[in-house]
């Protein structure tokens, strides 16, 4: 069962370090003794609270957090339903309302060699996530449609060293269906006008089929007198 087709109302976008330390807090009051899975679906429940009251940022964890057991448990996305429990799922509709808020001035994408430590406000997000939130912001932005051009370039030269590309590859999917536009009807085609009167008076008059003529009945031969 997918989760509610309709995201809750933006309040904030919280980043990266915030959403982790409130994590890392509500990761430590759960009951060591309970089974994995349970403690799994009890962090996500409550991050999954955070994000339907309106901060963007959890909403973010949710989506990467789908994906990861998505990809753990083999795609079987009856699997990841059990796990998180009903109604849990991040569905597209929330990752492209998601996607559509997070501030791109404030993405921390590292170049190769780059020692730096991202900033305090900054959002740290998986290289399939970005790509994701460079499809939804393309359209009206040439600066990142360059971007994600340049990143489609590399995409197929990752893509057996990072499983969770997939997921990207089915976001664009379902978006590209999103947005395509719905194809227009064909129009009935018109009934053959009418012959005009001066039409009808070049136009030959049909022939008449003539009759063919009857041949006579045979006669019976006369008998002979006695």
């Amino acid at each position: 069962m997918a989760g509610p087709s309709t995201p809750p109302p933006v309040r904030e976008i919280s980043p990266t370090m915030r959403v982790d330390v409130f994590l890392d807090d509500w990761r430590s009051e759960l009951p060591p003794e309970a089974p994995a899975e349970e403690r799994e679906r009890l962090l996500y429940d409550r991050a999954w609270a955070a994000y339907q009251e309106g901060d963007y940022g959890f909403g973010l964890w949710c989506w990467k957090e789908c994906d990861r057991l998505t990809v753990a448990l083999g795609g079987r996305l009856s699997e990841v339903n059990r796990v998180l429990g009903p109604g849990r799922y991040f569905g597209f509709s929330h990752r492209r309302a998601v996607a559509e808020r997070v501030p791109l001035d404030r993405l921390y994408r590292p170049r190769r060699g780059d020692m730096s430590t991202p900033r305090t406000d900054a959002f740290v997000l998986p290289h399939y996530q970005v790509l994701c939130i460079y499809l939804v912001r393309a359209a009206g932005d040439p600066k990142v449609a360059a971007q994600l051009t340049i990143a489609l370039g590399e995409l197929e030269e990752q893509r057996r060293a990072d499983p969770m590309l997939r997921q990207f590859e089915t976001f664009r999917e379902l978006f590209q269906r999103s947005t395509a536009p719905a194809a227009p009807a064909s129009p009935p085609e018109p009934p053959a006008a009418a012959p005009t009167a001066s039409e009808a008076a070049r136009s030959p008059a049909p022939k008449r089929a003539t009759p063919r003529p009857r041949r006579p009945a045979a006669r019976a031969p006369r008998s002979p007198p006695a």
